[in-house]
């Protein structure tokens, strides 16, 4: 099944569920504080801890815990060194203001933690009868009896990641993607991208991230996640507020000129720093089709001065191997596929697509940052074929596009690297081994090594 095909009928899934008056269930399921009596009855009688924690965006001292709720609720996140968590400390979801309350997602950002560190926690939430600003109170408390754990990211964490991507809600590959990271057990994973399709209500991303229908549903809670978003997860009224489901870093972690960037990522693990970058949409904020509400290209733009000053600090800076992440190519060979510059409309006869198989504007921009730092990898997706591009003396990095999820019936009709894959990273003896596991034939594709990267000096790349 080749990829546009794919997706259009991966489109049909969420036409199937209804659609009609999308806005004001949007509206409803993510602003709204109070449903009916009877949907809070109907609740009452539900556990109010709908699912396993899901580790998100951790750092050297934070990580974000996100779980899934079936009533209007405050929840909390019990963390501690010891593992009965006797020293443990509860930290509230919400702000300084006032606590979060959500009959949907509990998000807690747990902050000021030691690098390379393990913690154990627990999750919990009250159940909150909320009537008015005057009107509320506290009936039951609920604790998840199971103590989970976690290690945050540094230079002495465990140097050694996997990357997944356009999973696009299909739970049989997205399945075995995490049966293998079960298996390799590493520090961290990143989400590459396409983890949606178009999602138009909060209760299907919660499906997707939190309730996922695998059989490893707590299959995030000690393997923290990092996100780069791809064009599908910016489609549909929820994903628009993808930081409802996937929360942002907290403010502190960011500069003010970065007060929306969010999704980006720089984190040291060992002798790793990865680096995450948003591609946005695969088609131009001039094409019709989107009537001009996307602004992807300031996004981009933006982005480059967060890159500049990311690659810069020390951590990053100092780390033997730097490896980029992004959903779309940084670079293809064929002369046939769009390079996603193509004005007004993206349409060109010279090209195979009406949409960007890979992202000029964005190699522009951030790839000669990159080479300065000595970049040695950029792993991306969106293709649905796993390819590998070797370094060459123009471009001195190495690019990994990922797997998609669907394959060929059966192997004879399989075309090249049209099976879903999972991407492993890990230093051992001294040099930055990635191995790309074919998931379809549960076999080891393809491996590659690099040699540390030049020290950079302080003060510049």
């Amino acid at each position: 099944m080749k990829r546009r095909e794919f997706l259009k009928s991966s489109a049909l899934l969420a036409v199937a569920t209804g659609t009609s008056g999308l806005a004001q269930a949007f509206t409803t399921s993510l602003l709204s504080p109070s449903g009916d009596d009877e949907k809070q009855t109907q609740a009452h009688d539900s556990p109010l801890l709908a699912s396993a924690p899901m580790l998100q965006n951790y750092a050297e001292t934070s990580v974000g815990v996100a779980f899934a709720v079936s009533d209007m609720a405050n929840g909390y996140v019990i963390v501690g060194e010891r593992p009965d968590l006797s020293d443990g400390r509860k930290v509230m979801c919400g702000g300084y203001r006032t606590t979060d309350i959500n009959d949907r997602v509990i998000q807690v950002r747990v902050t000021g933690l030691k690098p390379a560190t393990t913690y154990y926690y627990r999750i919990g939430a009250d159940r909150i009868a909320y009537k008015g600003g005057y009107d509320m109170k506290v009936v039951e408390n609920e604790e998840d009896t199971h103590i989970y754990h976690f290690t945050t990211a540094g230079a002495a964490a465990r140097p050694h990641f996997c990357v997944i991507n356009d999973t696009h809600v299909q739970w049989e590959p997205f399945g075995r993607a995490v049966d293998k990271i079960a298996e390799l057990q590493p520090a961290c994973v990143v989400w590459n991208g396409d983890a949606c399709n178009v999602e138009e209500t909060i209760e299907t991303q919660i499906r997707i991230f939190l309730k996922p229908q695998i059989e490893q549903g707590d299959y995030a809670s000690q393997t923290p996640y990092l996100f780069c978003p791809g064009n599908h997860d910016l489609r549909g009224m929820a994903n628009r507020h993808f930081e409802r489901i996937w929360m942002y870093r907290q403010p502190e972690e960011r500069t003010p000129r970065d007060w929306d960037l969010g999704r980006n990522f720089a984190v040291r693990m060992g002798d790793i720093a990865l680096v995450g970058l948003d591609t946005g949409e695969d088609k131009m904020d001039t094409n019709p089709l989107f009537a001009g509400l996307f602004n992807s290209g300031a996004y981009r733009e933006a982005q480059t001065a967060w890159l500049l000053d990311a690659l810069s600090r020390t951590e990053i800076r100092t780390a033997p191997y730097l490896v980029a992440i992004c959903h779309i190519p940084l670079f293809d060979a064929n002369p046939k596929h769009n390079p996603g510059d193509v004005a007004p409309a993206d349409y060109d006869p010279q090209y195979n697509t009406d949409f960007a198989m890979w992202q000029r504007t964005c190699a522009r921009l951030w790839t000669p940052l990159l080479e300065q730092a000595g970049c040695q990898l950029v792993i991306t997706a969106h293709q649905h074929r796993y390819r590998y591009d070797a370094p060459t003396a123009d471009r001195p990095w190495a690019q990994i596009v990922g797997g998609g999820p669907e394959h060929a019936a059966d192997e004879s009709d399989e075309s090249p690297g049209e099976y879903p894959t999972v991407i492993e990273g890990q230093v051992s003896n001294g040099r930055l081994a990635i191995t790309v596991h074919n998931l379809r034939r549960h076999t080891v594709q393809d491996t590659f090594t690099f040699r540390p990267r030049k020290k950079r000096r302080k003060g510049g790349l």
